[in-house]
């Protein structure tokens, strides 16, 4: 994570694990919009959202909302990856108590990838892949994805799904 964020993370965390609330959802979500940075979307991460709803409707399955609080996590995630250089689903559960805690989750679930260089490369790896294929076919009702560029040009994603 960049030096910059870690800060304004920690004091997110520590505020939702200190303050009482009567507050709705939706004032819970403006706020924590207020405080973090969610990144626009790139060309490469709306072709992914795309292929993979198009995916589910040939399948039969509702498409999915974006949602961008999930936006928050899995730009955090594939940040993390590239500073350490490899693939994980380190802190998974951090990112789905957080994502339960701040978007109503009931369900979470992530895929990972490292290195494809389009859209439809990294979905036919997971689409290939019975365990990345499983969740994309799962019980879900918001995805949202990150993709992102290392100093050495390699791409790395991170793609989470969860049901509300």
């Amino acid at each position: 994570m960049k030096a910059y964020k870690r800060p304004l993370l920690l004091l997110l965390v520590a505020t939702l694990f200190v303050s009482c609330s009567t507050d709705n959802m939706d004032d819970e979500l403006n706020r924590y919009n207020d405080e973090i940075v969610i990144p626009e979307a790139k060309t490469i991460e709306i072709e992914i959202l795309e292929l993979l709803n198009n995916y589910r409707i040939s399948q039969g399955l509702a498409p999915l909302n974006a949602m961008r609080i999930i936006k928050s996590q899995t730009f955090n995630h594939t940040d993390y990856m590239i500073e350490r250089n490899e693939v994980s689903h380190d802190y998974f559960f951090q990112r789905k108590n957080f994502l339960t805690a701040n978007a109503g989750a009931i369900k979470v679930s992530e895929n990972v990838a490292y290195g494809y260089t389009s859209a439809q490369a990294v979905v036919n790896a997971w689409l290939n892949s019975d365990g990345h294929r499983n969740i994309i076919e799962g019980d879900f009702t918001d995805f949202e994805v990150s993709a992102e560029l290392d100093e050495n040009g390699h791409w790395y994603y991170t793609n989470i799904f969860l049901k509300k």
